[in-house]
């Protein structure tokens, strides 16, 4: 019985060490089958011919989430695997979350509407900072109300208020 016991606790810690083991930000290549998953918050989009870092994308973009990409990932490249930016996107302050290896954190603020409206092309270089493994895309915004939500925000109210006139008639006159 005792021999059982002992087998089955090292075949139990031998099948969940796996799960246990520290989770690092590299990989190598790709997962077959697993290539891009939408419906939870992780995405893999890795190149099977490349070293692969883990990533994540927060705020207001289409999917947020974490995201395996390859080393030659920019900035622009991971906002555009997120979906875009959404309506309320502030776009002149995108922030990059970076933990370098004394464990310091360095914030990196990036204007994206320098490259998305700038009216003429010219010879200036401009710098899009590439992603390391562990970094944070923040991507800030703040819903927006437009005519439409102010109209439909007051027709509730209106016609709640009408319902309750109608209701407080009807019991006067019974």
């Amino acid at each position: 019985m005792n021999k059982f016991l002992f087998l089955s606790t090292v075949v139990f810690l031998f099948l969940t060490s796996s799960i246990y083991s520290q989770i690092t930000d590299y990989e190598l290549g790709s997962k077959t089958g697993f290539r891009y998953n939408q419906q939870s918050g992780y995405f893999d989009l890795s190149d099977p011919d490349a070293v692969n870092i883990k990533v994540a994308v927060w705020g207001f973009v289409r999917y947020p989430g974490k995201y395996l990409v390859p080393t030659y990932t920019t900035l622009l490249d991971l906002l555009s695997f997120a979906g875009g930016p959404s309506n309320d996107t502030h776009l002149d302050d995108l922030r990059l979350y970076r933990t370098k290896e004394d464990g310091t954190q360095e914030m990196i603020v990036f204007n994206f509407n320098d490259l998305l409206w700038e009216s003429k092309l010219d010879s200036k270089k401009r710098t899009v900072p590439f992603i390391e493994a562990g970094d944070i895309l923040v991507v800030p915004g703040a819903p927006r109300y437009y005519a439409r939500d102010l109209v439909s925000m007051w027709a509730t109210i209106l016609s709640a208020l009408v319902s309750i006139g109608i209701l407080v008639l009807n019991l006067v006159r019974n």
